[in-house]
């Protein structure tokens, strides 16, 4: 049976920003809409089943109950906790589940719980947080065709997929966390409100994208090399020194940054975290500091989720013949 995965994040973008910065705030009522719209875009490309994600505040519930779509639709039996590691145990229950792709609705945060967990199966990632860089703004129903063709086999993988490059953060040689798009070395001992803004509490930035039209810490890296072309990311240390970088970190305003140094990161190369005491943020959120004893250190590699290029995939759908009904006379 063809099934796609669905999870939606009720605390995508909802943090502080929305306090300190201009950032849009995304009612769960458009998360439901958005969940309406997939599974809509999920039947017209043929998928016999929805897998869902439970959630505090019942998104997907409300999706089926308001109007109830033509696929089946079914919940992980879990019990839903209403933080992180929600997400994270959802996407291997699915993966293990055998869903053929997977649609999260979320930030960069969700996405990267995401990836913790679901192996090799295709994602869609539709942007519902706050200073998204790695899912992108989709309409709910296109996401859902797209997935769809994915997931019925009605393309070929390998043309319609990229694989994504992550950051990965080691303490005493384990690995501990990822990311996919930057981390951060905060000053700041105490993980807080979670959220970095303020850019002179960071350190250091390693990035695994450089997005010249994305907010937040990937825009800095934007604005000193383009990563989309080469193998690896980028290494920054900020202060005093010859480079003030003017890269919006938040919704409404541009920041004037200062950068002491910064190179290309080849992959797999580990950059040891000196500073102490600090905080390690996570795609823009602080996530945990690391005792006095132990060694931390970040490293990039080329083994992130796959991810569907939607326009890819509707195109190669499209010449396969899958949305043309030839008929005879």
């Amino acid at each position: 049976m063809s099934t796609v995965g669905i999870i939606a994040n009720p605390a995508a973008g909802k943090d502080i920003r929305r306090l300190v910065a201009h950032g849009r705030f995304i009612s769960d009522q458009e998360k439901v809409n958005t969940i309406k719209r997939v599974m809509a875009g999920l039947d017209g490309a043929g998928v016999e089943r929805a897998l869902v994600m439970p959630d505090s505040s019942m998104l997907g519930r409300m999706a089926i109950e308001s109007s109830p779509p033509e696929l089946r639709v079914d919940f992980l039996n879990m019990m839903a906790r209403g933080d992180e590691q929600d997400t994270s145990r959802a996407a291997g229950m699915m993966a293990e589940a055998g869903v053929g792709c997977l649609v999260t609705l979320g930030g960069d945060g969700t996405n990267r719980a995401v990836a913790r967990n679901v192996g090799s199966v295709p994602i869609v990632p539709i942007s519902t947080g706050t200073n998204n860089v790695f899912p992108e703004t989709l309409e709910g129903t296109v996401a859902g065709l797209a997935a769809g063709v994915v997931a019925t086999g009605r393309v070929d993988v390998r043309k319609v997929t990229k694989v994504a490059r992550r950051l990965e953060v080691h303490i005493n040689g384990d690995l501990v966390d990822i990311a996919l798009v930057d981390v951060a070395v905060s000053k700041e001992a105490f993980v807080g409100a979670r959220a970095i803004w303020e850019m002179d509490t960071v350190d250091e930035i390693f990035l695994a994208r450089t997005e010249p039209a994305s907010i937040g810490l990937s825009a800095i890296g934007a604005r000193l090399g383009d990563l989309s072309t080469s193998d690896g990311g980028m290494h920054i240390r900020l202060g005093p020194g010859d480079t003030l970088v003017f890269a919006p970190i938040v919704p409404g305003a541009v920041t004037p940054v200062p950068v002491r140094e910064w190179r290309l990161l080849p992959f797999d190369e580990a950059v040891e975290i000196k500073l102490r005491p600090c905080t390690i943020a996570l795609d823009g959120e602080r996530a945990f500091g690391p005792s006095l004893d132990e060694t931390i250190s970040v490293s990039i590699s080329p083994g992130g989720p796959l991810v569907v290029d939607v326009d890819t995939a509707l195109r190669e759908a499209a010449s396969n013949g899958v949305f043309t009904d030839r008929q005879t006379r």
